[in-house]
């Protein structure tokens, strides 16, 4: 593979290496997204409802809240700091490696824990870990393939992240009563894959790049990007944070609907989680693969990202309008399709509203996008246990008002103007 020196960048991956690359970055994004769909939504509420189960929505909420917090802290300053490694493995790599060895580890360790603070110390170590590695595989994206090629780079990564979002789910609801496993799988399998990422997709090394000083004044301002300089780019945050705020609300206290809204008993809630991420799974990989080769063809975002929204909000009416297990069915084919077509274009689209003066800061920029999907993780948990509190455990408010979030979504990508 050649590369042509530039100022910040190489050039763009083509042939063989392409596939290779993309086909690589799919099944990492997979195994990530499984792991925070499979401990998140799975695994640990169900360790949580063990330690205090008269207190479990509102310890989920507090987990959730504060392991967001360094979440998003870390997303954009590592992405930053990947910018400026200068190392013989490249910019992204040693993130990659280094990121995922640690947060096995301490995820690996959760499966001994029996108090609550202790799994809350464990789990933030692991997901800033995470958070450090997901900004430097984003980064990738923007780094390796040309712009009108990323929506099928987008579309094949957007299968893999949403197929894992699903088969996360489906495997820790088959081995929620096999703890040690289950965590000793999703934290070997992340690592194994991360180290091979890097050894069969060898980044140009950085160590010849031009050296970036940290003045830190400056590097912390840089975090700000004006809505009003590059007003694209903040709608494209918002659309970001609206849509996550809605869905992260219903995905993350799914099993407690299925046990308290449905009245399922909690053996069955742990198989009926597991079998909807089944029926989600074959929608999301369809939605996936087809939108994001439409938009390459059409060349055009928005009207993907613009109807994914409206399909999600329109999966959440089901169990709103049939609070039973055919509602559930229904929203989570219908959820399929509307998250496999947003999350398929949103990553292309997000690469391209990217500030142009901030040549070489695409990591620290994608790493800013990204928290509109960490800071959802710290509000709206804490937001539907307020509303269940307000409503006196009535699910159906929280349905209600992620609609809202996920319809706001659509109305927040319609004014981009630079991408189409």
């Amino acid at each position: 593979m050649s590369f042509t020196p530039g100022p910040g960048r190489t050039a763009w991956v083509g042939g063989a290496q392409r596939w290779r690359l993309q086909l690589s970055l799919m099944v990492n994004f997979f195994l990530l997204m499984a792991l925070y769909s499979g401990v998140l939504g799975v695994l640990l509420p169900n360790q949580i409802a063990e330690i205090s189960p008269a207190s479990k929505e509102n310890n989920l909420a507090i987990l959730f809240a504060i392991t967001s917090v360094f979440s998003t802290l870390t997303t954009p300053i590592a992405g930053a700091l990947s910018d400026r490694t200068r190392t013989r493995w490249g910019r992204r790599a040693p993130w990659m490696a280094l990121g995922s060895l640690i947060g096995s580890a301490c995820l690996f360790g959760i499966s001994g824990v029996t108090g609550f603070v202790s799994l809350i110390v464990l789990w933030v170590m692991a997901s800033v870990a995470y958070n450090s590695v997901q900004p430097a595989m984003t980064t990738l994206i923007a780094d390796r393939f040309a712009p009108e090629t990323r929506g099928a780079v987008s579309g094949i990564v957007g299968a893999g992240m949403t197929a894992g979002l699903t088969a996360g789910t489906v495997v820790a609801g088959y081995l929620a009563g096999e703890r040690v496993l289950a965590y000793g799988l999703f934290a070997g399998a992340i690592a194994v894959s991360c180290l091979v990422f890097v050894l069969i997709n060898r980044e140009p090394p950085s160590d010849r790049m031009p050296r970036r000083p940290i003045h830190w004044g400056t590097f912390f301002k840089s975090f700000w990007i004006s809505p009003r300089a590059h007003p694209d780019f903040a709608w494209a945050f918002a659309s970001r944070f609206t849509i996550y705020m809605g869905y992260q609300a219903i995905a993350a206290y799914l099993l407690y609907i299925l046990r308290d809204y449905i009245g399922l008993e909690d053996a069955a809630s742990n198989r009926a989680i597991a079998n909807m991420a089944m029926v989600t799974l074959v929608c999301l990989v369809v939605s996936s693969l087809t939108s994001g080769w439409l938009s390459d063809r059409w060349q055009r975002r928005k009207p993907f990202v613009v109807a994914g929204s409206l399909i999600m909000g329109a999966a959440m009416l089901a169990p709103l309008l049939h609070p039973t297990m055919m509602g559930m069915w229904i929203y989570a084919a219908i959820i399929g399709v509307g998250y496999g077509m947003f999350m398929s274009i949103d990553m292309a689209l997000m690469t391209q509203v990217l500030p142009e003066a901030a040549l070489g800061d695409e990591g620290k920029d994608l790493g800013v996008l990204t928290t509109a999907v960490n800071i959802p993780q710290i509000i709206s948990p804490v937001m539907a246990a307020v509303l269940l509190g307000i409503f006196s455990g009535d699910y159906r408010a929280i349905f209600v008002t992620a609609i809202i979030f996920v319809f706001g979504s659509a109305l927040c990508v319609l004014p981009i103007r630079s991408v189409r």
